[in-house]
């Protein structure tokens, strides 16, 4: 705990806490979109079951992202977005980058009361991105905010 005196007669405190409202994800691919897709697999399985997803609607989008890293948090937060916006879970990914352009596709269904709740997740964050070739394996990792 910090104490600080705050003009003459106000004392303020700060303090800091930790809490566990965060899982990682790993996806992992022989190219970077393939790692893509499976970190983008690996987000939605912390929400449901995808196996009982069924894929009937398709929502395309594209974004403009240099940086691997910023395109992988990027990536994500729209599919989530997406998600929330339409009422959907998303079971089935595809990515596809031409230099800087990013052009996506997310299969899945609505949502409905059939589909096994697990934890919503709120957001893809920087904490721990990482996007890199480990040999022939490209890897995209970072920590999701549920």
């Amino acid at each position: 705990m910090n104490e600080c005196v705050w003009f003459k007669n106000t004392k303020m405190m700060s303090h800091y806490f930790e809490h566990d409202a965060d899982v990682g994800i790993i996806g992992r691919g022989s190219t970077v979109e393939q790692a893509f897709e499976s970190a983008a697999e690996a987000v939605f399985a912390i929400v449901t079951n995808l196996e009982a997803v069924q894929p009937d609607i398709s929502v395309a989008f594209e974004f403009a992202e240099e940086d691997l890293e910023f395109a992988l948090v990027t990536w994500l937060n729209l599919l989530l977005g997406k998600a929330r916006e339409l009422g959907m879970v998303f079971c089935r990914f595809r990515i596809h980058r031409q230099g800087n352009l990013w052009q996506a596709e997310a299969l899945g269904g609505k949502w409905h009361a059939d589909l096994e709740h697990g934890i919503e997740v709120k957001g893809a964050t920087l904490t721990m991105l990482s996007v890199k070739q480990i040999g022939t394996i490209w890897e995209a990792r970072c920590i999701v905010d549920v």
